[in-house]
């Protein structure tokens, strides 16, 4: 008979929201700003939109099974060449194509407790083990606690800069004295899905990039972020050669659509849309620091464009009360914050209808409690 492996059994199935006009209907209002993904608030990169349009009467046609015109364009911006760069349905499928590729029963693999949802999945999908290092001070990624974590058995290790949930980021120089102990034949996944926030925020992150010839360095990126792009699912990897070789081997044929390749082509010329964007992060991140501050409460000064923040509250119950109110955060008691949220920086707009909101939801919480 057949069956699920049972280190397939295991791994938690994702439980996605509903959709916003489903909740309208139900909960009876007229508005609903989400800030729990980390969307763009400003909406598509209007480049990318353009060159979708033009090109829909070709959608009869399948696309270019290696994105031929979207990797040359990215080997020049990245001064890589094309045989580097792995494409694919947002930096998700390359993190799990890199955990079927390299992990297995009786390996492991090492990330921080307080780091993306998507690492122990994909690598309970693979069956191998799982290595959880402690985050240091709560909210850090602690770079010396991964390299203790490695073994004989180590395959890959994960690292998130900027680190989702929590913001943080660390350094150019701090990675530079990780990659000088880091074993030669281990893969290091560097994820990169906020770098273009990180930049815009003036922190000296390092350009993974920069490094991928160093040791066996492999950086995922996503279009979903700062490109306004999250709904076309594109993502992708650079590495050496002979790791995105390995890689190609395993993904689907044709896995980025026609659209998600001429758009990802086109937005990567709008240096205005990705400018603007960071301009509009860092207003909407000071904004919300005042305002917490204002609140008294606890947030994590954040390189990415979302931010953590200590409600005092239960955060499923803050988030509930939110939503009944038009406003979707990201809970984060899962992630092991039971008090804290996350919500994603938005337009100006959105961010002042946020802390109205949640000031109610607090004051409401506070009278409940005397």
């Amino acid at each position: 008979m057949f069956s699920l492996p049972d280190h397939i059994k295991k791994v938690k199935v994702y439980e996605p929201g509903k959709p916003e006009e489903e909740l309208k209907r139900e909960l009876g209002l007229k508005e609903i700003v989400k800030l729990a993904s980390n969307e763009n608030p400003l909406g598509p990169c209007p480049s990318a939109v353009r060159a979708i349009i033009e090109d829909l009467k070709n959608l009869n046609r399948y696309p270019d099974g290696n994105s031929y015109y979207l990797k040359k364009k990215l080997s020049e911006k990245l001064n890589v060449k094309p045989e580097n760069i792995f494409l694919g349905l947002g930096s998700n499928e390359a993190l799990d194509i890199v955990s079927r590729a390299y992990l297995r029963p009786g390996l492991n693999a090492v990330y921080s407790e307080k780091s993306f949802a998507v690492y122990p999945i994909v690598v309970q999908l693979s069956g191998a083990d799982h290595k959880v290092v402690k985050a240091k001070d709560n909210y850090y990624m602690d770079l010396k606690a991964h390299l203790d974590a490695i073994d004989e058995n180590t395959a890959v290790v994960f690292l998130a800069n900027p680190n989702n949930p929590t913001g943080t980021a660390f350094s150019r120089k701090e990675f530079e004295e990780f990659l000088k102990e880091f074993p030669d034949d281990v893969l290091l996944v560097l994820d990169e899905a906020y770098y273009e926030y990180a930049v815009g925020s003036g922190f000296d992150v390092p350009n993974g990039v920069d490094y991928i010839y160093e040791k066996n360095v492999l950086v995922t990126r996503t279009f979903s972020k700062i490109y306004g792009l999250a709904g076309l699912r594109l993502g992708y990897a650079v590495g050496r050669k002979e790791i995105i070789a390995d890689m190609n081997r395993i993904r689907q044929p044709f896995n980025v659509t026609r659209p998600a390749q001429i758009g990802g082509a086109a937005a990567l010329d709008d240096n205005m849309f990705i400018k603007h964007s960071q301009v509009v992060n860092e207003e909407g991140k000071k904004y919300l620091y005042k305002e917490f501050e204002r609140l008294g409460l606890k947030y994590v000064p954040t390189c990415a464009n979302f931010i953590l923040v200590d409600v005092g509250f239960p955060s499923r119950e803050v988030f509930n009360r939110l939503l009944k109110k038009g406003v979707i955060v990201r809970a984060m008691d899962g992630y092991g914050f039971p008090t804290h949220i996350r919500v994603t920086i938005g337009t100006m707009r959105e961010n002042i209808f946020f802390i109205n909101k949640l000031i109610e939801v607090l004051e409401e919480l506070k009278d409940e409690a005397l």
